[in-house]
């Protein structure tokens, strides 16, 4: 359906605040098991239990948001000014400014800080979303979203590598300058939602959104694992330190990319057969990055745009797929997406337990020379792990999500 200038507008204000939020996610999520370890010397055991905790109590919180959020449905500009300043002063304190009192106190508080306001800030941006679809289409609006998502996240991998002196100090300070541009851009511009808060039951009665949130975790964890051994595997395997960031651009810029091809590829065979056709390219990709050497860049770029493209699908069809289901079966948005943030979360804080533990049980260190019985156990955990995981998801959503039932799956 066409929209018109005024909506374009709303759209291009809605996926800037998107972009600005989820730069927030690549230092918090992708650098920072390294930048802990190198800025405070944080043994990877002692700092895998830590994430393992901080996460664990992030995830736990989001269907508590998400209710919270409901019942706040008319003040949505003072809850995202409030979250918004959570998040910004979170970042500064725990990139921009060297622990003044001891620093794990300093990085707990300044991590629950800024767990508690993105976490906020994506359920209102996923459950605003919601309403949006409704109106112009939800593959319209996910495109819009996740098109400005990944543009902050680009910013977001370049700008630390980039910056003078301390690039992480440097990002975190341009980050919370954009948040607070983005949030009066946004000013009088979210929905509101009509729909009451709902007990946290009636969501998880419902089958349909069960197999949903079970599909989203699976789906997410390879991503989480990866994510957590990321600039590990390009350091200590690669031996490429250097291009980190260049990488890191290729995978989003080829996310950002192919989402129109997927948009036209849902449109034309389905968002069922798209998305599985991603998942199955996403399981080529980790199967390929087992088997690259030391030093081979041209390689691991290929695996990094063909994984990025892989993630467009998954970026955009899944939650295009929940959005168009919450608003036909009129369900409570926010504490939905609560729930889905939940799932996400979860992959993140049992990857940060398990993974960095599990690779500090082999030898592996954070710096210097490692063992060939490490290199060996990160290349599996890297590689090997997320493709059992993702072909699991491919598995669940190939036998649970039946085509017998199109209208619950469909995207518009």
């Amino acid at each position: 359906m066409p929209v018109s200038k005024a909506q374009t507008s709303q759209l291009g204000r809605y996926a800037g605040f998107a972009g600005v939020v989820a730069a927030a996610g690549i230092p918090l999520y992708i650098h920072l098991p390294a930048f802990l370890a190198s800025r405070y010397g944080i043994a990877l055991e002692t700092l895998g239990s830590l994430l393992l905790i901080l996460r664990l109590v992030d995830f736990a919180q989001d269907p508590a948001l998400g209710w919270l959020l409901t019942r706040l449905r008319r003040h949505r500009d003072g809850a995202v000014l409030v979250a918004s300043g959570i998040l910004g002063s979170g970042m500064v304190g725990l990139f921009a400014v060297s622990a003044p009192i001891d620093p794990m106190v300093w990085v707990v508080a300044c991590l629950i800080l800024t767990f508690t306001g993105f976490s906020m800030l994506s359920i209102l941006l996923y459950s605003d979303g919601v309403q949006r679809g409704a109106a112009i289409g939800h593959v319209r609006v996910a495109t819009w979203r996740e098109a400005g998502a990944l543009i902050g996240i680009t910013a977001a991998c370049l700008l630390p590598f980039t910056l003078p002196g301390n690039g992480y100090g440097g990002f975190a300070i341009i980050f919370s300058a954009a948040l607070v541009l983005s949030v009066w851009g946004m000013r009088g511009r979210w929905h509101v939602a009509e729909r009451r808060a709902a007990p946290f039951g009636m969501l998880l009665r419902d089958p349909v959104v069960r197999r949903f949130l079970f599909l989203a975790f699976l789906n997410a964890a390879p991503v989480a694992v990866t994510s957590t051994l990321f600039v590990f595997f390009v350091e200590a395997r690669l031996e490429m330190a250097a291009q980190t960031g260049l990488f890191l651009v290729l995978f989003f810029v080829a996310a950002a990319a192919s989402m129109p091809v997927w948009r036209r590829l849902a449109t034309r065979i389905g968002p069922r057969k798209a998305l599985a056709t991603g998942m199955s390219l996403a399981i080529a990709s980790f199967i390929w990055a087992f088997t690259i050497q030391s030093g081979d860049a041209t390689a691991f770029a290929l695996i990094c745009v063909a994984s990025g493209v892989a993630l467009g699908a998954d970026m955009l069809l899944l939650p295009a797929m929940f959005s168009t289901y919450q608003a036909r079966s009129g369900g409570d948005q926010a504490l939905a997406f609560g729930f889905w943030n939940f799932v996400g979360k979860a992959t993140l804080a049992i990857s940060a337990g398990i993974v960095l533990p599990a690779l500090a049980w082999f030898g592996f260190k954070a710096t210097g020379p490692q063992d060939p019985m490490a290199l060996d156990a990160l290349v599996i955990l890297y590689a090997l792990v997320p493709c059992g995981l993702k072909a699991g998801a491919l598995l669940v959503l190939l036998f649970a999500f039946r085509e017998d039932v199109p209208d619950a799956y469909a995207i518009r």
